[in-house]
């Protein structure tokens, strides 16, 4: 398992790998968009664009993340993880909404206004099928990564670089029509890859909300406690499992059951040894705080399921 300075090192690298592409190719598909008469590409280009402005609050906010404990910020600042895949999600949606805006007008402009329409030029084409280049090899890496160190950021920006994917894609069928004498595809292309972004954008900020947001660890989590202390006789009961997510860590507050014959001072002996072996044997746990109290005599561990 990688170590937390290992996990920012990747994060960092593949957030900077993504903004210098993104950087790139916002300036070829805004610029040939213009001069290439391809709202389709010039709409990629404005997403681009926007890849570029979040990316730079993205890489300064996992800076931040990467700060150890304060006095302020006892768990840590892994929490800006989260919060920066807020700000992706919110960059996504306003994206798709201007993007959706400016292709249905330029859509009704070529149908109203008949013999306006100039064909894409084939550099336009070519840009296009490029950025499906590379938006499928960031996409797969930027997304490897993020399993990898388990990184909320790099899942929400792979998902960006896969829907750029089909920006891209739905660019290049647009193109190809305007060449063939249907200007209004290329426009319309853009519309429909604007509400697949839009859809994206909700998604990221749903998952990246429920990290933000959670008090209780999942099922998987719960279980795993509950098998890791059932091997100590000493623990009687597991009464209430309570997590917090901090980025990738976890801090677990947990209620037990201990003989009423045990001293107080062997109960906290006991509560130190079940933080020990929690923290050891659960990856990613960062804090573990338990609460100890008399059970009736013959109490059982606690089944499996029960919260």
């Amino acid at each position: 398992m990688i170590d937390n300075e290992q996990r920012h090192a990747r994060g960092l690298l593949a957030i900077n790998v993504g903004l210098a592409a993104n950087a790139l190719l916002a300036v070829l598909k805004t610029t040939v968009g213009i001069i290439g008469h391809s709202p389709a590409l010039l709409a990629d280009g404005i997403n681009s664009t926007s890849d570029v402005a979040y990316g730079i609050v993205v890489r300064i906010f996992m800076g931040l993340s990467s700060k150890p404990a304060d006095k302020e910020h006892p768990y840590g600042h892994d929490r800006l993880e989260s919060i920066a895949a807020v700000v992706v999600g919110a960059f996504v949606i306003s994206t798709a909404i201007s993007i959706f805006w400016s292709s249905i007008g330029n859509v009704y402009d070529l149908l109203t206004v008949p013999g306006e329409g100039v064909g894409p030029s084939s550099l336009a084409l070519i840009i296009a099928l490029a950025t499906i280049a590379v938006k499928i090899w960031l996409s797969l890496w930027t997304g490897k990564v993020g399993r990898e160190t388990r990184n909320n950021v790099l899942l929400a920006l792979a998902a960006d670089h896969r829907n750029d994917i089909f920006s891209a894609l739905a660019a290049t069928i647009g193109i190809a029509a305007g060449q063939f004498g249907y200007p209004f595809v290329d426009p319309l292309a853009g519309a429909v890859v604007a509400i697949i972004i839009l859809l994206t954008g909700v998604e990221i900020i749903r998952e990246s909300t429920a990290d933000l947001m959670t008090t209780l660890p999942g099922k998987k989590l719960t279980e795993e406690i509950r098998h890791v202390l059932a091997g100590m006789d000493e623990v009687l009961d597991v009464e209430e499992v309570h997590g917090h997510r901090f980025g990738v860590y976890l801090v677990v507050n947990l209620t037990i059951g201990i003989s009423p014959d045990l001293t107080v001072a062997e109960g906290d002996r006991i509560a130190t040894r079940v933080e020990d072996v929690l923290l050891e044997e659960i990856d990613l746990m960062r804090r573990v705080f338990v609460h100890y109290h008399p059970v009736r005599p013959g109490a059982g561990k606690a089944a499996p399921g029960r919260q």
